[in-house]
């Protein structure tokens, strides 16, 4: 239900010598030895020696432990259950309504909360807003505010806890059922906000909705994000009342942006981090954004309206950007272009991630000359990238540490030229390249000890067992914005499904079916004759 007090009742002091006493005798008898006996005699008559240490020290002593040695160390006495609850600034909760009774108690123990994050399954009816005032009364100096899937919580709720927690610093809301009012009361109380992010807010759903407003914390948030929301535009009064707003993350709002995002180059110098993802933006947004010259890191993640002009735009003004991170979706709006503007006036890139888009050696040797500090490469189901290209980036990517290959048409002899290239390379990952093998990644790592190759090599599909099957799915295949997953996503489902599941429902197909069906009719046939046999052997035992 939460990380409440335990049950369990806690001993006396004179137990607590039997966590720490003995370290405490070893330590002295190890400097000297002829005082082993005394020492030994006074921890067998339970003499306490922590009560020496000040409440300050245990205090601290608690605070390097992890959660579960805190929690066991709050049961050995009163007193370190007590110092324990008083020390303990950070605090996560499962929050269902069952919860409720146990508010006074919890929050009697931990009065010294700063950070708390309260979480409801879905499936759960949550606490309500009478938790919420009641933490807000006896955590008022809480500074983060974590809430997930509490689907009670309405406006009113929100207001008052937001009148008795003034200073807020970081807001957090995911699945949330109170609407604008809450959020406005929010914003107009804690004038100290400098995080909020805000997913899935159940409340904001009416297209008239009331507008969000920055309020007294206009003046310090720094961070906004905002993922997946029906009516995102209702925030735009708030982005771009933001006046010192450092980092801007949309994910998956509907609306055009194109207008907030103008409206947002007009008013904020400060912009420094941009995340656009499946979002209504074309070039005419980007371009508005490049008035923003400090921008330093930039997302576009699967925005097809936006082509090279928009980024020669960026290139062209913002040549502070130090990452970059494009997936094209395969639409090919996005290529030499675009990347030769970047390679030509941003030349303190460090980190670039291409996945979906199609550079060649014409725009590959011009990053790798110009941008010399660049250290991150990720080059992710691009067909035009092949072992020349892979020769080029070896040779003239001098400052280069951290290559990622995928889904590309690469081979051993890409391989071979990183073995005597890329000087400052520490690590390689290479996925889903059928060109590459085993071999050609062994011979690497014995040719560059140091460095670390890590292969995923595709699965050998099953052999079709029918003639005629059609494929399943006929949607290209996009792969994912995580180097690290090991699915491949299909660009028409919205969940995806894996190369490899793929593969095994093929197999089922045709014949193969049919044998699978007739083994499974035999074993249930076996094993129910070999239940009948046991039941009727029991029946015979027990007349």
């Amino acid at each position: 239900m939460g990380q409440s007090g335990s049950t369990s009742k806690p001993r006396s002091s004179k137990h607590a010598a039997a966590t720490i006493s003995s370290s405490a005798v070893a330590l002295q008898v190890a400097e000297d030895p002829d005082s082993a006996t005394t020492l030994r005699d006074n921890f067998i008559d339970g003499n306490d020696y922590t009560l020496d240490l000040p409440e300050e020290c245990l205090a601290y002593i608690f605070q390097s432990l992890s959660s579960g040695d805190r929690k066991r160390s709050a049961l050995v006495c009163r007193r370190w259950l007590r110092i324990e609850g008083q020390s303990r600034h950070r605090l996560s909760l499962n929050a269902p309504y069952e919860l409720t009774k146990f508010i006074p108690r919890l929050f009697l123990r931990f009065d010294a909360v700063t950070k708390l994050a309260l979480k409801c399954d879905r499936r759960s009816v949550s606490i309500g807003d009478d938790v919420l005032v009641q933490i807000s009364l006896k955590c008022s100096n809480l500074s983060r505010l974590k809430l997930r899937a509490c689907r009670e919580l309405t406006d009113d709720g929100m207001a008052t806890f937001a009148q008795n927690c003034k200073n807020l610093q970081k807001f957090s809301c995911g699945s949330c059922s109170f609407g604008a009012k809450g959020m406005n009361a929010l914003l107009e109380n804690c004038g100290l906000l400098e995080e909020l992010s805000v997913k899935r807010l159940r409340g904001i759903t009416d297209g008239a909705a009331e507008p969000i407003r920055p309020g007294k914390a206009s003046g310090s948030l720094r961070v906004i994000c905002l993922k997946d929301l029906y009516n995102g535009q209702c925030f735009g009064q708030l982005i771009v009342g933001a006046k010192y707003l450092r980092s801007l993350k949309l994910f998956r709002c509907s609306g055009d942006w194109d207008k907030v995002l103008e409206i947002i180059s007009e008013r904020i110098m400060s912009l420094v981090e941009l995340h656009l993802e499946r979002l209504q933006v074309s070039d005419l947004g980007l371009s508005a954004v490049s008035n923003c010259v400090n921008l330093e890191v930039l997302h576009l993640v699967k925005t097809p309206e936006c082509t090279n002009f928009g980024l020669v735009s960026i290139a062209e003004k913002c040549k502070l950007l130090r990452k970059l991170h494009i997936d094209g979706w395969k639409t090919n709006r996005i290529g030499d272009d675009g990347l030769i503007a970047v390679a030509t006036h941003c030349p303190n890139l460090l980190e670039l991630v291409l996945i979906g888009v199609n550079p060649t050696h014409l725009s590959l040797a011009k990053l790798a000359t110009n941008c010399q500090n660049l250290e991150r490469l990720a080059l992710c189901g691009s067909e035009t990238v092949g072992d020349a290209e892979i020769h080029c980036i070896a040779e003239k990517c001098i400052a280069l540490k951290k290559l990622c290959i995928k889904s590309c048409p690469v081979s051993d002899h890409g391989m071979e030229a990183l073995a005597g290239g890329c000087p400052n390379l520490v690590k390689v990952k290479v996925k889903k390249c059928r060109g590459v093998t085993s071999e050609g990644a062994d011979w690497l790592r014995a040719s560059r000890g140091s460095l670390a190759v890590n292969l995923d090599t595709i699965e050998p599909e099953l052999p079709e067992a029918g003639g005629g099957e059609q494929e399943i799915g006929g949607a290209d295949i996009i792969p994912p914005i995580d180097g690290g997953n090991r699915d491949v996503n299909i660009a028409s489902s919205s969940t995806g499904r894996s190369m490899s599941f793929k593969t095994r429902l093929r197999g089922f197909s045709g014949r193969s079916l049919v044998v699978c069906t007739l083994r499974r009719w035999s074993s249930l046939g076996v094993r129910g004759r070999n239940n009948l046999g046991r039941n009727s052997g029991r029946v015979a035992v027990g007349n």
